[in-house]
């Protein structure tokens, strides 16, 4: 752009010596390389080189062909890496910064719309603090544009994710300018968006980004003195009555990262805020309830807000709910939720308790939670609160203890504090959750032990007592008993006793249910319990082969592999062959031959191997016998006419 409003913008002397001293400060997930993009060997896509061209005209051109050139590089993917280097590769950053320091502002909205989306590559944001462009978005909050605002703090948000950023916003005097943006009348705060007139909506959208900005800046200590200098917590406890959820996420952002330091929970306490914060404990918005869960965690740090309950009951019963969706695991556990919830083991008030180890379980699903919790030796309380007699305490408990087992160093741990033992004691809880919860955990506590046959056996009365659960009119207990007995049964010595118990004709019984998750577990202990003895042909006997059949008709394809692997296992026993042949089971395992899932296919394969085998010996044994019969009829004919002459 050319005129008597264009200037140069150049990196100062202290902004190189800063870029110096920050680069290991940068996370090192913004080290990324770009060579790919400079490489002459490498081909680049077309939007690479029409942004060149339009980099040209905002150079050269006059106002309006700035603007146009603006409009068109927001045509582009400008949102894809390759443009946003491409950008930057041809002193497109400069020109944009260039443009904020004319007086015409339509060319500068256009020039921040650009800006705020290409600097979510870490390349571009470093490009853009070390052109000075933090300082001169700064300035911006001098302009009586609204919209300028918002899309300025946007963008400052977004640049300022590494603290050398962070420093040159608060040294610029950021920090008190973007807490004036939080300054809104209670009237736009508490009104629906549809109810807003135009002048209020652009009031929202500029606290809406100095509130993400503010967010981002939080990081820095000294920013967050900033803010309460400002006065910046007296407008968050305003902010924490908006009915506009993205606003109060932002928000939330800010007082969780606040909220670690004692003079900002000082003043949320005395500004009434913990009760907004656990209001929004209940909203129908994952975000809210983890911010809002772990600002009230850094509350929790001061004595008086301890001995609060309902405080620390409402935070770890949000985390838990929040914990549930694996998709938002990752980012608790990012935020340290173990280390948060490992101590609350100890609380003495149960709903805590339930509440924590509902989390905890949830959360260990994910391979570097378990690691976490070992790592916070959270395994010896969680085996200890196993001898508690609440039922969701022990339901929540075994979850954990059963996602935990699946590490091999915690699963000793919890093998040599007896957690085994207990979780096998509490089959006998009158709780069918209880039972079912206990017989899922022992499961993974099964195949990670290190000699599991012993364990097994050293449990007195333990086979016979899992054997009698299959008498249980709960498919929950159902399904969890008979993956327990496939997880027992791959011990020889442990198959022949629960044969003993009677197993097979207790499986056999289970066999006419109607129930897939019950199908699919009951399918894989009939399988394994095939390995011993004579249990092949008591399960043709006792009628479990025909009810199988029909699993292979399920709509829940779950239940498919281990039906077809059930079915191969008792197609070994020639007289399971015929009985299969008979339910018309051929046509069902030659389409499960097509199958996606290979062991699925090699199931059903071998499965109908065995019935043709069986047919094949069939066959020949009646041509034997026919052949037999006709030289026996052959041979007694030149008798018969002998006597009959």
């Amino acid at each position: 752009m050319t005129g008597k409003d264009s200037k140069t913008v150049k990196v100062t002397p202290k902004a190189a010596s800063d870029n110096l001293s920050s680069s290991s400060e940068e996370s090192s997930s913004e080290e990324e390389s770009n060579d790919r993009f400079t490489d002459p060997a490498v081909d680049l896509p077309a939007d690479y080189w029409q942004i060149q061209k339009l980099v040209k005209y905002l150079k050269a051109g006059n106002q309006t062909a700035t603007v146009i050139a603006l409009c068109a590089l927001r045509d582009h993917q400008i949102d894809q890496e390759v443009c946003q280097l491409a950008l930057r590769d041809v002193g497109g950053l400069e020109v944009l910064l260039n443009i904020l320091e004319t007086n015409d502002v339509r060319c500068k909205i256009g020039s921040l719309k650009v800006l705020k989306v290409i600097s979510s590559h870490p390349e571009v944001r470093r490009s853009i603090a070390s052109l000075g462009g933090l300082e001169t978005l700064v300035t911006l909050f001098s302009s009586p544009s609204n919209q300028l605002k918002a899309l300025a703090s946007e963008t400052i948000a977004n640049v300022a994710q590494f603290r050398w950023a962070r420093r040159i916003v608060r040294k610029s005097g950021g920090v008190p300018k973007l807490v004036d943006l939080l300054d809104v009348d209670k009237a736009v705060l508490t009104q629906p968006m549809e109810s807003l007139t135009p002048k209020q909506l652009e009031k929202l959208e500029v606290a809406k980004g100095g509130a993400l900005a503010l967010w981002s800046l939080a990081k820095a200590r000294k920013v967050k003195e900033c803010i309460r200098m400002a006065g910046g917590i007296t407008l968050l406890g305003r902010l924490l009555q908006s009915v506009h959820t993205e606003l109060l996420i932002s928000v939330m952002g800010i007082i969780q990262m606040c909220a670690s330091e004692e003079s900002y929970r000082l003043a949320i306490r005395e500004e009434g805020m913990t009760r907004n914060l656990l209001d929004h404990l209940h909203k129908d918005n994952i975000k809210l309830q983890i911010h809002g869960a772990f600002a009230i965690f850094q509350m929790l740090q001061m004595p008086e807000a301890s001995d609060n309950l309902a405080i620390t009951i409402s935070a770890t019963g949000a985390l838990w709910k929040c914990a549930i969706d694996p998709k938002n695991t990752k980012k608790l556990n990012e935020l340290g939720i173990v280390d948060r919830l490992v101590p609350l083991l100890n609380n003495e008030n149960e709903q805590i308790l339930v509440n924590t180890a509902g989390a905890l379980g949830a959360c260990a699903q994910m391979e570097d939670v378990r690691t976490n919790i070992k790592n916070a030796s959270g395994i010896r309380p969680l085996v200890h609160l196993l001898t508690e007699t609440n039922t969701a305490l022990l339901v929540n408990v075994a979850h954990a203890i059963g996602a935990c087992a699946v590490d091999a160093e915690s699963m000793a741990t919890i093998d040599a504090l007896d957690g085994v033992r207990l979780l096998w004691s509490l089959l006998k809880n009158p709780s069918y959750k209880v039972q079912a919860a206990s017989a899922w955990a022992i499961c993974p506590c099964i195949q990670n032990a290190t000699d599991a046959g012993e364990m097994v056996r050293s449990f007195v009365g333990g086979l016979e007592l899992i054997v009698g659960l299959l008498r249980s009119p709960d498919p929950e207990v159902l399904a969890s008993v008979c993956n327990a007995i496939s997880e027992i049964a791959r011990d020889e010595e442990n198959l022949a006793v629960i044969t003993d118990h009677g197993v097979v004709p207790q499986l056999s019984t289970l066999a006419h249910t109607d129930n897939d998750r019950v199908r699919q577990y009951l399918a894989k202990a009939i399988a394994c319990c095939c390995q011993w003895g004579q249990n092949r042909l008591q399960f043709g006997k006792q009628k479990a082969v025909a009810p199988l059949v029909r699993y292979l008709a399920s709509k829940d394809a779950q239940v498919h592999r281990p039906s077809a692997l059930a079915l191969f296992q008792l197609s070994k026993e020639p007289r399971n062959c015929i009985t299969l042949h008979e339910n018309q089971a051929v046509s069902p395992l030659l389409a499960m031959c097509g199958s996606a899932d290979e062991q699925l296919q090699e199931h059903a394969a071998g499965c109908l191997r065995n019935i043709r085998l069986l047919a094949s010996a069939i066959h020949n044994q009646e041509v034997d016998n026919r052949l037999a019969k006709e030289r026996q009829e052959e041979s007694t004919a030149p008798a018969a006419e002998q006597t009959a002459q």
